[in-house]
């Protein structure tokens, strides 16, 4: 009698694990285990120090693809799927993805070889931008996605993780907001759940794309993990000028404002006008030549057939997602102290993990 009340005691405990769904907001146990799970990704990242994931287990991982782009997918007991969106390799390609830094409109099509055209959707505003590197890493890697997502919906899978480190964290932003234009379309099921985790991420696109984003994950669905140590979340470079305000603005019509002032002073006012926009417009415009048209280059030359977007007239990037702020102590610094020559200390996973250890559950 004890047997079969134990056996049906088991059956209940394994019920109640796979009915378990995702939840939204910050939870240290998930990001923890999804750094563990993240910190075999042997040819990326250094794990040393790092235990295996308890949790999450690799089932797939991709073909290197795009601009040295690759993705895993892990799963649990809970019947919750994780894509997990690999980072910066050693490989000047995989930097080349962060270089090619220009902008590019939230919404459009690239065109990646001569075969294949890809339709992205980032953005419903028109004045929202995005990183044309990690735009064409995420149009290569949707396309291995999608099926292995279907794959795993026709088996029961209904919620989805998608996490990335670093520049994985940057592609994360896009491949989450392209999945959420799949569902409002139609081309995925919108029984589907997806809450994202963007470590140590840099910034995706501008405030348009920002604001557009957060609105859709506001309620907890997407969280950006930042080391206040770490210098990749404060990149790419971020250059604002006037157009990159609301359309309702006091700087809208300051030219006009400043030729209706007497003589000198409407001389001196557009003096210091001119000073304070000349210098922004210009840097935004070498920004786009160096890190634009003469990326776009070397990007050609590893994709055969591909062919440069036109480009989006700003670079005002900004940080985005609901952040979790991991503040490094006088005591983290005697573990990972500031230093010259290993630039990535407070970028590293352990450096991570010792700080989410500290939060309070």
């Amino acid at each position: 009698m004890k047997r079969i009340l134990y056996t049906l005691l088991g059956i209940l405990a394994c019920h109640t694990l796979f009915a378990q769904k995702l939840q939204p907001g910050f939870d240290k146990s998930e990001y923890t285990e999804l750094l563990y799970a993240y910190s075999r990704w042997s040819d990326s990242t250094h794990n040393k120090g790092i235990p295996e994931s308890n949790r999450f287990k690799r089932t797939y991982r991709s073909e290197e693809m795009g601009l040295v782009n690759r993705w895993e997918l892990y799963e649990d007991p809970y019947g919750i799927n994780v894509i997990s969106i690999r980072g910066t390799t050693p490989s000047e390609v995989s930097w080349l993805a962060n270089f090619y830094a220009a902008m590019i409109p939230a919404k459009g099509k690239l065109q990646l070889n001569d075969s294949t055209a890809f339709e992205y959707h980032f953005a419903d505003d028109p004045r929202a931008a995005v990183h044309v590197g990690w735009s064409v890493a995420s149009a290569f890697l949707l396309q291995d996605i999608i099926p292995v997502v279907w794959q795993q919906y026709n088996k029961g899978v209904r919620d989805f993780i998608i996490f990335g480190h670093s520049q994985g964290g940057g592609i994360s932003y896009l491949i989450t907001a392209q999945l959420l234009y799949y569902q409002k379309t139609g081309v995925l099921p919108a029984d589907m759940y997806f809450k994202t985790y963007c470590s140590a991420a840099p910034k995706p696109g501008n405030l348009p794309f920002a604001y557009e984003y957060e609105a859709s994950r506001q309620t907890g669905w997407s969280q950006t993990v930042v080391n206040a140590a770490d210098w990749v979340p404060e990149v790419p470079v971020s250059i604002q000028t006037l157009t990159d305000f609301n359309v309702t603005n006091p700087f809208k019509n300051a030219k006009s404002m400043i030729s209706k002032q007497k003589f000198p002073t409407n001389l001196a006012l557009k003096h210091i006008y001119n000073q304070l926009t000349k210098h922004n417009k210009k840097a935004m415009r070498r920004y786009q030549k160096y890190l634009g048209k003469v990326a776009s280059k070397f990007v050609v030359k590893k994709l055969v057939g591909y062919k440069s977007p036109d480009y989006f007239e700003s670079n005002y990037y900004v940080r985005t997602g609901t952040t979790t702020v991991l503040y490094p102590d006088a005591q983290y610094y005697v573990q990972f102290p500031d230093s010259d020559t290993n630039v990535f200390v407070h970028h590293s996973l352990q450096s991570y993990l010792y700080l989410t250890d500290k939060l309070t559950d």
